[in-house]
């Protein structure tokens, strides 16, 4: 099984940084010029043949690493111009200038015709929105036709959150120092940073004793993982009956994809409740599904006695028929995932949920139930994800770029696989179905949650690649929820 990437904050990245610093004797320019000639093997090793090369500098000790890089290429016979917003303010970075300059460096006003930009104005303290004067130096790079590096960070965002609270450098790659930082996995980050590369700048494992990651970051490559081999006396029953609940009148189709989902995601049974009209379209479309004409609770109660777990929302609509059966499966002591409309009801209801329920809010729907708009949601969706787990008391998947899940006693789990193709309409039905599937099969929340996200993901990603991003319809990722759900049998 592929571990888990772990991810850091900045206050745990200063405090490697600290720790660094004492590995190099104390000497902090040590470290820095590291960082410096690290990042000139990244340039080099991505755009070898650059030859006009524009360096832009902050007053901080990012823009001292810039001004490193900026005398190696110096060095290596490029011709280099350093663009700096204010005089160096750190004495590393003073230093780092000095030796720039007396190595025949010099500084320019202008981008030019660069072959290559390399972005060194802000590391992993800025959390504010640039000024600007940084505002527009921030346009002038992202509209030149030159690729951009970035050192640390891109300029502009936040590496704790993952947001652009103003204008931000869109780079082609970034270079992350010491570690990887949480907030370039999630949010706006997602649109800025390009390729991520890592330089550890020789710090030994040694280091990490005692600093904790902050998140972990989940790639496809770990599904795997997840789905051991079946064993060869299985049976259905020992994969779990899934009673999924909505599709209220115009809304049989998102049904129809939870049920689909949870299917080629491995449950044993499905079971469908929803409106008698939808009930010949769905078992034309999916034999495999039970399909129950539900008209309210009475017809309800014997199909939540005899599931295992519940998928509950897509469709379900915030009608007198879908909050009579929101509150029916609300009543029942098995483990619920809940979704679209089953949220909406949630928010305006404040129903209590229970530990071992999975809730999978997109932003909006988020931000109905923190009682915040979906930008205030955005601008740090670890905070987010931390404050629905604590207010509902259950895991917590927040979909979107870099999706959270969240969960008590576990570092947030950054989902790192998706596409903008997945942006739309019966996503997310299509994930509760994946999720429930999986809790019925034994996972535990969280697990779920984590392998669900992560599963889902990964199967957009590849029916993207086989016919593009646009027009990927949430049906395209059922044959491949199938085929990553299963390990090779040798």
């Amino acid at each position: 099984m592929h571990a888990p990437l772990p991810l850091f904050d900045p206050a745990a990245l200063r405090a490697l940084e600290a720790r660094g610093t004492a590995l190099c004797d104390g000497d902090a320019f040590a470290l820095m010029a590291r960082a410096g000639q690290a990042g000139w093997r990244c340039a080099l090793k991505h755009w070898p043949r650059a030859m006009r090369i524009v360096v832009a500098c902050g007053p901080g000790n990012n823009g001292g690493d810039g001004y490193v890089l900026a005398r190696h290429a110096h060095e290596a016979g490029r011709e280099v111009r350093v663009l700096r917003l204010a005089e160096p303010a750190s004495e590393l970075a003073r230093r780092a200038c000095a030796d720039y300059l007396a190595a025949g460096g010099i500084i320019g006003s202008e981008l030019g015709d660069a072959d290559l930009i390399v972005d060194a104005l802000f590391g992993i303290g800025l959390a504010r929105a640039p000024d600007a004067t940084t505002a527009a130096l921030i346009a002038s790079i992202n509209a030149h036709p030159a690729p951009v590096l970035a050192l640390d960070v891109p300029s502009g965002i936040d590496a704790h959150t993952g947001s652009a609270p103003g204008a931000a450098i869109d780079a082609d790659c970034t270079l992350q120092f010491l570690a990887r930082h949480r907030g370039l996995r999630t949010g706006a980050a997602l649109e800025h940073c390009g390729e991520l590369e890592l330089a550890t700048l020789e710090l030994p494992a040694s280091a990490f004793d005692g600093i904790a990651p902050t998140a972990l970051a989940w790639r496809g490559d770990a599904l795997a993982g997840f789905f051991p081999l079946r064993p060869r006396d299985g049976h259905k029953g020992r994969n779990g009956h899934v009673l999924c609940i909505g599709g209220d009148a115009g809304s049989g189709g998102a049904i129809l994809l939870a049920a689909q989902a949870a299917l080629r995601s491995g449950a044993g049974l499905v079971s469908v409740a929803t409106r008698e009209a939808h009930v010949p379209a769905l078992l034309a479309r999916c034999p495999e599904a039970m399909a129950h004409a539900v008209e309210g609770t009475a017809e309800l109660l014997p199909l939540l006695a005899r599931a295992d777990v519940l998928a509950l929302g897509p469709g379900l609509g915030q009608g007198e028929w879908g909050r009579a059966l929101f509150h029916a499966a609300l009543a029942c002591n098995k483990p619920r995932v809940l979704d679209a409309d089953a949220l909406n009801l949630l928010a305006s209801t404040g129903a209590p949920l229970r530990a071992d329920d999975i809730v999978t809010p997109h932003p909006g729907e988020a931000a109905r139930l923190l009682g915040c708009t979906t930008a205030e949601l955005q601008r740090d969706r670890f905070a987010a994800a931390v404050a629905l787990q604590a207010r509902f008391d259950c895991t917590v998947v927040l979909k979107g770029a870099g999706s959270i899940v969240q969960a008590a006693g576990h570092p947030p789990a950054v989902i790192c696989a998706g596409n903008p193709g997945m942006g739309t309409g019966g996503m997310g039905d299509v994930l509760t179905g994946v999720v429930a599937a999986l809790r019925g099969q034994g996972f535990d929340a969280h697990d779920a949650a984590v392998a669900g996200a992560l599963l889902h993901a990964a199967a957009g990603d590849a029916a993207a690649r086989e016919d593009g991003e646009r027009g990927l319809l949430p049906s395209d990722l059922l044959p491949w929820l199938r085929r990553l759900a299963n390990p090779v049998r040798r």
